[in-house]
């Protein structure tokens, strides 16, 4: 389980928590540890939109997606039960993080790019999309690694999956546009919190 969550997530945490916290007892009573939910969440997201995405569900991605992506607050829940927390857990899920990201922003590439009529431009604003979170993520894991910190920025891991699954959902709804400039401001605030992140463990090294 991850200890570091995203703002939007901490947000989300104390609701989701009161409702899944039943289901966690249920789970700690079988024996099953946080890591295995985290593995089962990651494989949900990664299989639902490579499945669901590139062949045009967008609506009905998003909502299995999203069931998935709870989990990454329902190994949390499990770890304070059972006390299984660790380090090893704490790794494990910002790395399958990554890869549910990835998978995300991959569906949609690949549902720009079969479409009967290719948006490149979109894949390639999505494309973008993808390497900038990583970059995002990247910056901070090495600034820590570091013994700094770059906790700062406006679009956090959780900000980019809100605003990518509505897109995406609402688009599949018949809403024009909306995908277009849910990826475009995404991108854009990507950019942007690389560059915050970069300023201000630029401004720990100097001092």
């Amino acid at each position: 389980m991850a200890y570091d969550r995203t703002a939007m997530l901490n947000i989300l945490r104390p609701a989701v928590t009161r409702v899944m916290t039943p289901l966690g007892r249920a789970l700690a009573r079988r024996g099953i540890s946080p890591d295995v939910i985290t593995a089962i969440g990651t494989l949900g997201v990664v299989a639902s939109a490579l499945f669901f995405y590139p062949l045009g569900h967008l609506f009905a991605g998003t909502l299995v997606i999203t069931f998935f992506v709870l989990a990454d607050l329902l190994d949390g829940v499990l770890a304070r039960m059972t006390g299984n927390g660790s380090k090893w857990g704490a790794f494990l899920d910002s790395t399958l993080d990554r890869l549910g990201d990835a998978s995300i922003f991959s569906g949609l590439i690949l549902y720009f790019v079969l479409k009967d009529d290719p948006e490149i431009v979109l894949a390639v604003v999505a494309l973008f999309c993808l390497a900038a979170g990583a970059l995002v993520s990247y910056v901070k894991a090495r600034a820590e690694g570091l013994g700094m910190t770059a906790n700062v920025g406006i679009a956090e891991r959780g900000e980019r999956l809100v605003v990518v699954l509505v897109a995406a959902g609402l688009s599949g709804l018949g809403v024009p546009y909306i995908l277009a400039a849910g990826l475009w401001l995404l991108a854009a605030a990507s950019a942007v919190t690389v560059v915050q992140r970069m300023a201000h463990v630029y401004r720990q090294a100097v001092d």
